[in-house]
């Protein structure tokens, strides 16, 4: 059996909480080799005691024998009071140290002490918490940090939603829900798995599961984008009902709306239907991890095979037939179609009256004519002069 280690580390933010006593922790998200994802919370003192206890370890790879040998990465060392300007501060050094780390060799990335510190704990699922004291402030790091690390939210409320049916969970990284349970949503994943947080539970949820507290949230999804936006399918897959498509690995198709339960409209040459979003990748991007990923992990639910009287996506939410689906998309392509066609005879038309200009034969210029003997050695120069005679 192939020992543990670590993809990937990711840092989603931090958490002011308030028992025992007012403190931050890190949150950072960690993938393992097979395959499952953890949040795991740390103080950045722990982080600081890992990252010097891993400099004795490898005294060369840090820098302590020859300074030009070091490849472990730098990290400052903790304030003497550590308050929520110093904690934002760093998250971006923080970002990048996990990702330097991850990708040094794998004698240093793959020991024990990385393994063992990154393990989940069991106050990791099980945070210490009092009713009388409040809930933990969360702070997460902007989606686009990887761009400018530098960039740090404010504040963060987590936006609250009611389960509308029970679901079992069909891995460890997933969570059971039961109908009526209310979750913190961390994470929104376009292909219909959330991270979600209950109390001292945390793990992915399918969307479709899911309603917020307030109304539909149809408002979160995109409209409808007729024009499409051409994927790959990288994993096949056999419709189940009638408004879904079967295509094979390797197709190319077009997305014209993208939907928060992870199944996508899709269009394949003028067939319009759903389509699992995580069996799909974007043209021209390139994720070797992907292929492994999908075999593992199913496709979510969808949101119109969850019935529930009481839910509120199935008393006001907002809905597209299929039918609307395909005659605005096949709308789309003939007007296409028609200004393609009108274009190309503007430019026939053009080209026909610029032909008749173009078989006129172009005036040439006049020869000057040849200077007579007298005139040259009249005007050359008296070097020029005495060669001649």
């Amino acid at each position: 059996m192939e020992d543990a280690f670590i993809r990937h580390i990711e840092l989603l933010g931090y958490e002011k909480r308030f028992f025992p006593s007012q403190h931050y922790v890190y949150m950072f998200l960690v993938k393992w080799n097979d395959l499952s994802e953890k949040v795991v919370y740390r103080r950045f003192t722990e982080i600081y005691e890992f990252h010097k206890a891993l400099k004795e370890m490898f005294p060369i790879e840090s820098g302590d024998i020859n300074i030009e040998n070091r490849i472990i990465p730098h990290l400052p060392a903790p304030k003497w009071f550590d308050g929520q300007r110093s904690t934002q501060n760093r998250q971006g050094t923080l970002a990048e140290y996990c990702y330097a780390l991850v990708n040094l060799p794998h004698k240093i990335s793959r020991c024990l002490h990385v393994v063992n510190f990154f393990k989940v704990r069991h106050d990791d699922m099980n945070p210490v918490t009092d009713s009388q004291i409040k809930k933990p402030e969360v702070f997460l790091l902007p989606k686009d940090s990887k761009k400018n690390l530098t960039d740090i939210t404010g504040p963060i409320v987590l936006q609250t939603y009611r389960v509308i049916a029970d679901y079992e969970k069909s891995s460890t990284s997933e969570m059971a829900l039961k109908a009526g349970d209310m979750v913190d949503v961390v994470e929104k994943s376009e292909n219909g798995w959330w991270f979600c947080q209950m109390k001292n539970k945390r793990g992915w949820v399918p969307a479709a599961y899911l309603e917020p507290m307030d109304g539909p949230d149809e408002s979160e999804e995109q409209e409808p984008n007729y024009a499409g936006e051409a994927y790959v399918v990288q994993k096949s897959y056999t419709a189940v009902e009638e408004d879904e498509l079967t295509l094979k690995e390797g197709d190319t198709i077009e997305v014209i709306h993208k939907l928060l339960d992870g199944w996508w409209v899709i269009r394949k040459d003028e067939t319009t239907g759903y389509y699992p979003a995580m069996y799909l990748q974007k043209a021209g991007e390139v994720n070797t991890s992907l292929k492994s990923e999908l075999r593992n992990r199913g496709a979510p639910p969808r949101r119109s095979t969850i019935r529930h009287a009481k839910s509120i996506h199935k008393q006001g939410r907002k809905k597209i037939s299929q039918e609307t689906y395909r005659r605005n998309s096949k709308k789309y392509i003939q007007n296409q179609q028609n200004m393609r066609g009108n274009l190309q005879n503007k430019a026939n038309v053009i080209i026909e009256k610029k032909e008749p200009e173009d078989n006129k034969p172009k005036a040439q210029p006049a020869v000057p004519p040849r200077p007579s003997k007298d005139l040259i050695l009249n005007r050359c120069t008296e070097s020029t002069w005495r060669k001649i005679l």
